[in-house]
């Protein structure tokens, strides 16, 4: 069984530019489709056809995972834990509604640096090799950001067709102090799924849990699919 993490920021680095201000091609790496596409990918070619899976994401990597679920139904997924999952109207959430400009406007800002180290001699760009460390930063701050852009734009209605599809694979894992899936979306989905495997923290882990509590959701995680990794 291959235990497969997803996680929201884009994990290489280079730099991104919209032409017309909105999304990059969508087969961009760096962009939500890429995202997906790269994982899909990633198992297409490294792992054999007939694997099974247990997927794990968090916020974003939740609507990774139902999008691969729907792109290719023939992956072999045991379980699929979503924790924290942003799979509905991000910018209408509290802390979409802050982020939203920021990540679709803002962000050009982290993209200043880079333009105007483009625009120095050649000479004296190689002499500001120290400041290597800098541009690479300025390269993952603008890649997320890219991405975080998308996903307001792009995360709307929730995926009900590949969720009640696949609903005995899942397991929603909800905050129940998040400003990015508010209680209301653990309330939404448990009155359109009743059937199905939908929970709310009583933890008190937060949205970033990985800042505090990695340790923690991993014991829990692995409880819940421990029978599944059996079979």
């Amino acid at each position: 069984v291959h235990i497969i993490l997803k996680f929201s920021t884009p994990q290489h680095s280079q730099l991104v530019f919209d032409t017309d201000g909105s999304s990059a091609a969508e087969a961009d790496v760096f962009g939500l489709n890429g995202q997906i596409e790269h994982k899909l990918a990633f198992l297409s070619k490294h792992v054999p056809r007939e694997t099974s899976l247990v997927l794990v994401g968090h916020s974003i990597g939740c609507y990774i995972i139902l999008d691969m679920m729907k792109r290719n139904p023939e992956l072999k997924i045991l379980k699929a834990i979503m924790l924290f999952p942003t799979i509905e109207h991000m910018a209408q959430t509290p802390q979409g509604k802050v982020m939203t400009p920021l990540l679709c406007h803002m962000r050009y800002v982290a993209y200043l640096p880079l333009f105007l180290l483009s625009l120095l001699p050649e000479g004296l760009k190689a002499s500001l090799i120290k400041l290597v460390n800098s541009v690479i930063l300025f390269l993952f701050v603008a890649n997320a950001m890219y991405m975080g852009g998308q996903e307001m734009k792009k995360v709307l209605e929730r995926d009900n067709v590949t969720i009640n599809k696949n609903l005995g694979k899942l397991i929603f894992y909800y905050g129940a102090t998040d400003h990015w899936c508010p209680v209301q979306y653990y309330q939404d989905i448990r009155r359109d799924f009743p059937h199905g495997d939908v929970r709310l923290c009583e933890n008190g882990f937060r949205h970033a849990f990985v800042l505090d509590s990695g340790r923690d959701v991993a014991k829990m995680v692995v409880e819940w699919i421990s029978g599944d990794l059996r079979t």
